[in-house]
């Protein structure tokens, strides 16, 4: 079949498992990577070929745009300390770990080589995590810092590649020209973002009253704000994400209801295809991967893959955990004067539990490995490339079907333990009640 005839039955899958996903008691992520996995070994199923460059500009914008746009600008505030925490300080503790298991563990695996694996698996995937935990009564709070999270860690990630790979091609790494980076390229996609959110928000209130045109121009937004962005060399991750907070704002104040309705309509319709699409080409992906593998080398690498998997599983989980007792103790502090941290941005256990399980690889890991360079400056081809890809899309298997089957379970049984506990208190409340009369 050819690409656009595969991409259209790819399409009609999704929709009908999307039908099936509720009566399979699966979560719809899971079904769909693993039908795309046993799609790939179809004998007749030709390789669909990603391109990272297409990925990034026709999947992350308008994922990343529809969650900005949707959250609370007031929640995300409240919970920024432990968002940034999450999305900057985590993806690169991530990249650094990874890099020394898999330097240590997976043979011909140099430092440069190493820290190209820790930076392709540094980032979630919200994208999966928030689609698999839908309708389980996680908090508000959980998903807005899941949310926050991916809104910000991708480009975290991207600047980690971006120097791993320059010093597998033989550029020496500077760290204070790294950090300058990383903030020029932060700092540039924050005023990219701002400028297009200012142009678009003069143009809307001028048209504001023709459904039709609004609607198109807000479906480009995220497009034009990626575009610009990386045609200036800055994050488009982060101007996408701020105009989408910024027009979020807009909209609330000029757009009347029937149009905020219509709007929401067709984004709900492009990003349930848009995500159908994402799992459905990571278990796609699989096969062809495999191919490129020494039969011997197979079982070895899956064993990487697990470790590696489980390494960041824990990393994750400290680096949560620490955060709730910093929040604890800096809240504690502020208590006689000043008020940097609220009760609203404390995590408690069942916060700190799930989101640690909630951090699953996804499109993004998949897109950056696969987008690795096939040859190095001098020619010679790039060392160890099929390993990195097969390792990396073994982890996000592994932490998709792993933690994605696990996570509704691990919900569930939070959720009964804090209902037997209020049972608890309020038995010991009536009880205290009843002594009270008798007395």
């Amino acid at each position: 079949m050819e690409n656009y005839s595969i991409i259209i039955f790819i399409l009609a899958i999704v929709i009908g498992l999307s039908a099936f996903a509720d009566k399979a008691k699966l979560p719809y992520p899971i079904l769909l990577v693993i039908v795309g996995i046993a799609i790939g070994f179809i004998p007749t199923m030709t390789e669909i070929q990603i391109n990272p460059e297409i990925i990034f500009l026709i999947f992350l914008p308008p994922l990343l745009y529809d969650a900005s746009f949707n959250i609370s600008p007031k929640d995300f505030k409240t919970n920024l300390n432990t968002i940034s925490t999450l999305a900057i300080t985590l993806v690169f503790l991530t990249t650094f770990w990874i890099a020394v298991v898999a330097h240590y563990m997976i043979p011909n695996i140099t430092w440069p080589l190493a820290f190209v694996i820790g930076a392709i698996l540094s980032a979630t995937d919200a994208v999966a995590a928030v689609s698999i935990t839908k309708g389980l009564g996680i908090s508000h709070k959980t998903i807005t810092i899941l949310e926050g999270e991916s809104l910000i860690n991708d480009a975290s990630a991207l600047v980690a590649y971006r120097f791993a790979v320059a010093a597998v091609m033989g550029s020496a790494f500077v760290i204070w020209k790294a950090t300058l980076q990383f903030i020029l390229l932060l700092g540039g996609g924050f005023l990219v973002g701002m400028v297009i959110a200012k142009i678009l928000a003069f143009i809307l209130s001028k048209v504001h009253k023709n459904t039709n045109v609004t609607i198109s121009f807000m479906l480009l937004m995220p497009f034009v704000a990626y575009l610009v962005a990386e045609q200036f060399h800055v994050s488009g991750v982060i101007a996408v994400v701020v105009s989408g907070l910024a027009i979020a704002r807009f909209s609330k104040k000029i757009f009347p209801e029937h149009l905020k309705n219509s709007s929401r309509s067709l984004w709900d319709i492009i990003i349930f295809l848009l995500n159908g699409l994402i799992f459905i080409l990571i278990g796609l992906n699989f096969r062809y991967v495999l191919k490129d593998i020494e039969n011997d080398m197979i079982l070895p690498y899956i064993g990487y893959a697990f470790i590696i998997t489980i390494v960041a599983l824990l990393i994750r989980f400290v680096r949560i955990f620490l955060q709730k007792i910093n929040l604890q103790k800096a809240f504690k502090k502020n208590r006689g004067g000043k008020r940097k941290i609220s009760e609203d941005a404390l995590l408690d256990f069942n916060n700190s539990i799930i989101l640690g399980w909630s951090g699953m690889r996804g499109i993004v890991s998949l897109a950056i490995a696969i987008g690795l360079p096939k040859l190095l400056e001098d020619g010679t081809p790039f060392p160890e490339r099929n390993t990195i890809i097969f390792i990396s899309v073994a982890v996000v298997l592994f932490t998709l079907i792993g933690q994605g089957l696990t996570l509704p379970w691990i919900v569930k049984r939070l959720n009964a333990k804090n209902d037997k506990e209020e049972m608890t208190k309020k038995d010991i409340s009536a009880e205290q009640i009843k002594l009270t009369q008798k007395l």
